[in-house]
């Protein structure tokens, strides 16, 4: 079946001219019709615009052309613009809003030759980890429909983890690809922050925010990074550090890596399957060669609300755009004031005004130093820690998500236990370095259990070649929903 197929294997097809880019965009579009109505992966779908990319992909390729990506279809996640494009970020003010120009991921994706299938659901302006946030729908897991995605990119996970494109795009602030990743069961990477330009991407936390592959295994996910990364002009806090071939790299050698484990880590109220995973996945790259460790992250515990002073307040002053004059919802009131208060107050959901009024109010006079400048002084000791672990190891293996995929309504109505449903994933944004989650494991409820690998800032190669390492050795991410 072809939406079956991962990036490598679709190309060497397309390559071969057994299947036609045309012939592969049409059958997801099949698969697409068949099995989102129970899934709401997407918001929007671009059928016209993806067959003739496929078409131009044909001819290319027909004309001699090739790259790893000519012809193959993708989907993007709705905060990031694409030409022609809603760009909603899951909110109902921007819900008219189509940008007449493409995120520089993007344009270099479709530089490459690669189809876009459409626009994929998040948690409104990301701000979410179950994708329960959408002012357009709750997405479902594709394990159990019951279930989250995890989020805010939880449109993209879901649609890799059904074979509805052959890998997808996501922005994690705080864990929101990776943690998607684990609860689906795919491969998602979080860059080092300044590795992928954030130009075309809408803001929710700039020092935070970062663009991120998901994909059905490690060889897809490192091709598509390496497609994304690289410096832009347009990106003032993009590196011009030269960007390794992370596909090429990839082999099943763990002699002589170091692998730190966080004993920090291993909390009280984990999941039990989870703990147990993640360690019989310690065993496996110890089996194939590598050193491991246990490493000190002292200030671990911090990461939660030095995050959620942060990126609140750095949210209050993005989202302070969105006053309704230029785009997007306007509900005109006459006066000016009258018109933001209406267009802002009806525009945004819940979430979003809880963190634009947290983040407000820990810039205010009075409270800034008492929380935003603490919060950035405890951000530095918590990437000391990472700088410090990385000068003993290579790669840093941990969880993911304390749990496997919790039930839709579970904790939508409990805030600070949604918000530690990251509580492994946001303290590698507050650093700076890079992340990434595979499958590791099943529960009892057949629920997908990822491992996290982390490696220092720009250290995508050697984390990358560990995850395949891991991956050559296991099944876990051959194993697929059963859908009807």
């Amino acid at each position: 079946m072809l939406p079956s197929l991962t990036i490598h294997e679709a190309h060497a097809r397309l390559a071969r001219h057994e299947i036609s880019a045309v012939e592969l965009t049409r059958s997801i579009y099949d698969r697409i019709d068949r099995v989102d109505p129970a899934l709401h992966a997407y918001l929007h779908l671009a059928r016209e615009s993806a067959l003739a990319q496929a078409q131009a992909a044909d001819e290319r390729r027909a004309n001699g052309e090739d790259t790893p990506l000519l012809g193959v279809p993708l989907a993007i996640k709705d905060v990031i613009c694409v030409d022609g494009q809603p760009a909603t970020a899951g909110s109902k003010i921007l819900q008219n809003f189509v940008p007449p120009y493409d995120a520089t991921a993007v344009a270099r994706l479709r530089a490459l030759g690669a189809v876009f299938l459409g626009k994929t659901n998040t948690d409104e302006f990301a701000m979410g980890s179950s994708t329960e946030n959408s002012a357009y729908g709750v997405t479902h897991n594709p394990w159990d429909v019951e279930r989250v995605p995890g989020g805010s990119s939880g449109g993209s996970a879901a649609a890799v983890a059904a074979d509805l494109c052959l890998g997808a795009f996501g922005s994690d602030t705080g864990g929101s690809v990776r943690q998607p990743a684990s609860l689906c069961g795919v491969v998602g990477i979080k860059p080092s922050y300044g590795r992928v330009s954030r130009y075309g991407l809408i803001a929710f936390a700039s020092s935070l925010d970062q663009i991120g592959p998901f994909a059905k295994d490690v060889i897809d996910a490192a091709t598509l990074l390496g497609a994304i990364a690289g410096h832009d002009p347009l990106d003032s806090t993009s590196m011009t550090a030269p960007v390794p071939d992370y596909a090429s790299r990839l082999n099943g050698d763990l002699k002589g890596v170091r692998v730190g484990v966080p004993k920090e880590y291993f909390i009280d109220g984990m999941q039990p399957e989870v703990e147990q995973s993640i360690h019989a996945a310690i065993d496996v790259l110890k089996s194939l060669g590598a050193e491991i460790r246990e490493v000190s992250l002292p200030h671990t515990d911090y990461g939660l609300p030095v995050y959620y002073i942060i990126a609140p307040a750095e949210a209050s002053a993005n989202l302070a755009r969105f006053d309704s004059v230029r785009y997007g919802l306007r509900i005109d009131r006459g006066d000016l004031w009258e018109t933001y208060r209406a267009t802002r107050g009806e525009g945004f959901g819940p979430e979003v005004k809880r963190r634009i009024m947290l983040g407000t109010y820990a810039l205010s006079t009075g409270y800034y130093d008492a929380y935003y400048l603490k919060a950035q002084k405890v951000r530095t000791l918590i990437k000391r820690d990472y700088d410090t672990a990385f000068e003993q190891v290579d790669v840093i293996a941990c969880p993911v998500s304390p749990t496997t995929a919790f039930r839709i309504g579970e904790k939508v109505d409990d805030p600070l236990q949604m918000y530690l449903s990251d509580v492994f994933t946001l303290n590698q944004n507050l650093a700076g370095i890079c992340g990434v989650s595979l499958p590791c494991g099943f529960d009892g409820q057949n629920l997908p259990i990822g491992l996290q690998l982390n490696g220092p800032a720009f250290g995508e190669a050697q984390m990358l070649q560990v995850a395949y390492a891991y991956e050559q050795a296991t099944e876990w991410h051959t194993r697929k929903p059963e859908l009807a």
